[in-house]
């Protein structure tokens, strides 16, 4: 008896919670408009021109990389504390010291080392400004090479003579 008197208070918790979190949503007054009564969204603090870059096929064994231009879009500084790629096989590279000023640019270089074959997908977190984090994306395709070298062509010699 105690085990369903049980699961009923933890079945009627679970659909009671997320309607009280819908109701308080509602009731939760939204930012003031704007003159041209469109709502105001602040700018991220963190840009990129890209979020995602798909280096295509390449060659197993050929490392890659690929540079991420990051600007600095508010009022104030910001640092990059951390870039974290989701493997040991993608290496980001940036300058660790740099604290950047509204509207500076700086890179993140990310290199993909091909070594297996297949398609691949690497998400890569940026952490910065004590504890917000942006992440972006590489993806590719990785060919196997051949394992040796093409054979010598031994009728070379004979065209010479001609």
């Amino acid at each position: 008896m105690k085990k369903v008197f049980t699961l009923a208070v933890v079945c009627f918790a679970a659909l009671y919670v997320p309607a009280q979190s819908t109701d308080l949503a509602k009731n939760t007054p939204k930012q003031p408009s704007s003159l041209s009564g469109t709502t105001t969204v602040p700018a991220e603090v963190l840009g990129l021109k890209e979020t995602a870059f798909d280096f295509g096929k390449i060659p197993q064994g050929r490392p890659v990389t690929h540079v991420f231009e990051v600007i600095n879009n508010g009022k104030d500084s910001l640092k990059i504390s951390n870039v974290q790629a989701s493997c040991g096989c993608t290496t980001p590279d940036w300058d660790r010291n740099k604290i950047q000023a509204p509207k500076e640019k700086t890179a993140i270089t990310v290199g993909y080392n091909a070594a297996s074959e297949g398609p691949f997908t690497k998400i890569i977190t940026i952490t910065y400004n004590g504890n917000e984090s942006k992440q972006i994306t590489i993806t590719g395709e990785v060919w196997k090479t051949p394992a040796t070298s093409a054979p010598e062509n031994k009728e070379l010699g004979s065209l010479k003579d001609l």
